[in-house]
């Protein structure tokens, strides 16, 4: 078996923020969503990220998001903050506010909507490198941002000391092999549909928004992988595939979903914040009715 470079875990949980019902930041919910997610195998956590809705979140609730899930899991679980924005001046305030909350790395997505050309990029996430102690992830993901890491730009990154990691939703599986080849940078996967696809060609684990509701069953295809058994491996990757495809490739954003789904299972989510809405009550009851399927077949040990 590959010996993999995994520096903040190898199932990683793209939480979302729980809100109270009148819509502030739930620091309670938000200690018991992050302990069940640990109990359930994710061995990391990633806040402020998309899913967390960080373009919706305050300066001061990110570093408290921070705080109280580091003080809920302890010191053992690596937690890894967004702080991605627009604005590098902005990404370096709140990289070292991360830092101080006690983040163990920060993700870091690409600049958005300006769409810099790949020396500006290059220089964006250098920037921030320098300015604080914690290592970086990188977050190719240009559907969103308009702006993709090109894998020649990752390459020369890499040599950073501080570049550490990517979370890989490029949907380039060539320049991330080939990127993976030439650097010792660990990838993440971070498209739930690729898991498996990508763990088997050496990434490091994967940064999963499913993982918010079925964390046993996403730590269980790498798992299976890990202990040589590719056909329960891939096997359990197909079961959870209804689930992901209603949660991650409708119409709606994942954060929408995902939130849906933890509501209707009583578990800590609250509502979306402006501009997203919430799923319908159809949306809600599919979702419902697919996740007590996967449940009622259960995960094998």
């Amino acid at each position: 078996m590959r010996q993999r470079n995994a520096p903040f875990g190898r199932t990683l949980c793209a939480m979302v923020t729980p809100f109270t019902p009148a819509g502030a930041l739930d620091v309670d919910g938000a200690a018991r969503l992050a302990t069940r997610l640990v109990a359930g195998g994710c061995d990391g956590l990633v806040l402020n990220g998309t899913t967390g809705e960080s373009p919706t979140t305050a300066d001061a609730e990110k570093r408290d998001l921070i705080a109280a899930v580091r003080s809920a899991v302890g010191p053992a679980v690596p937690l890894v903050a967004g702080v991605g924005t627009a604005d590098t001046r902005h990404t370096v305030e709140l990289t070292l506010a991360a830092e101080k909350a006690g983040a163990d790395a920060a993700l870091v997505v690409t600049p958005y909507y300006s769409r810099p050309q790949q020396a500006a990029v290059e220089a964006h996430f250098r920037q921030i490198a320098d300015a604080s102690g914690l290592p970086l992830m990188l977050y190719d993901i240009p559907g969103r941002t308009g702006t993709r890491i090109a894998p020649t730009t990752m390459i020369r990154l890499a040599e950073h000391p501080r570049i550490i990691a990517v979370k890989d939703c490029s949907y380039d599986f060539l320049g991330t092999q080939k990127v993976l080849a030439e650097t010792e940078l660990a990838y993440y996967a971070g498209c739930d549909e690729h898991i498996l696809p990508l763990y088997a060609v050496g990434a490091s684990g994967c940064v999963s928004t499913i993982a918010n509701v079925v964390p046993t069953e996403v730590a269980g295809i790498l798992a299976a992988f890990d202990a040589d058994d590719t056909a329960l491996a891939a096997g359990l990757q197909s079961r959870v595939t209804p689930l992901t495809e209603a949660l991650m490739a409708s119409d709606l954003p994942g954060t929408v979903t995902v939130k849906a789904l933890l509501n209707a299972l009583n578990l800590p989510a609250g509502p979306v914040r402006a501009p997203l809405l919430a799923a319908d009550a159809e949306t809600t009851a599919n979702l419902l009715a697919l996740y007590e399927a996967l449940a009622a077949i259960g995960c094998p040990p």
